[in-house]
């Protein structure tokens, strides 16, 4: 290489190096800032999570502590005057209350259920949840509504659905309709989203309605 064209490289290079101090001295506190951000914003997160956790852990102790306690109006009690911070805990608690008040009045505690079930603004898994809860404690008291409820919460998809279809089975043992009963029991003793637990509690009630001589 010339020494020209050496002379016009050292000169570009240095150009380039000017350049390059003249913009790190111009923008270089962007960098510095966006660094700062960044680490302080995983920090802030990391200690919101460590926060809500701690949070969530003094709401639950907080509830089973109140549930745990001997006598049902100091339960209540203990159980009125926590305050949830966020929706999902709001579910636990209106749940944890109505399963404190079944004890004394299960038409009032399945009420308070059916109420929250029909709340547009709980996640749909915790309302399919509290009806289901609801027709357990004696439903509504209306026969057609339990009945469209159980309906609507055995559809194919929904989360409780087998219990459900256990539930149309009783209400129709209830009804004086046994044959009804046992067709949903037999599903159920076939079904793969049925629990083995469930399975066997079908298989067990079609024997006890006369139905079956062995379970399947």
């Amino acid at each position: 290489m010339s020494n020209p064209d050496s002379f016009i490289d050292e000169v570009t290079e240095e150009l380039r190096r000017d350049r390059m101090s003249m913009l790190l001295r111009r923008w270089g506190w962007v960098a510095v800032l966006a660094v700062a951000l960044l680490v302080g914003g995983a920090a802030f997160n990391e200690w919101r999570k460590a926060r809500d956790a701690a949070r969530a852990q003094a709401f639950g102790d907080a509830v089973l502590a109140a549930l745990e306690l001997p006598d049902a109006e100091a339960r209540s009690a203990a159980l009125a005057a926590l305050e949830p911070a966020v929706p999902e805990q709001r579910v636990v608690l209106e749940m944890a209350r109505a399963g404190s008040l079944a004890e004394a009045d299960p038409a009032a505690a399945a009420a308070a259920l059916i109420a929250l079930g029909d709340d547009a603004g709980v996640a749909p898994e915790y309302r399919d949840l509290a009806l289901l809860k609801a027709i357990w404690l004696g439903g509504s008291g209306d026969a057609a509504r339990d009945a469209a409820i159980l309906a609507d919460l055995a559809t194919p998809g929904r989360p409780f659905r087998t219990l459900a279809v256990e539930q149309q089975a009783f209400a129709a043992i209830a009804a004086g309709d046994p044959a009804t009963a046992a067709t949903l029991l037999r599903v159920l003793t076939e079904d793969a989203e049925a629990s083995q637990a469930l399975r066997q509690r079908a298989r067990q009630t079609i024997v006890a309605l006369g139905l079956e001589a062995e379970p399947a």
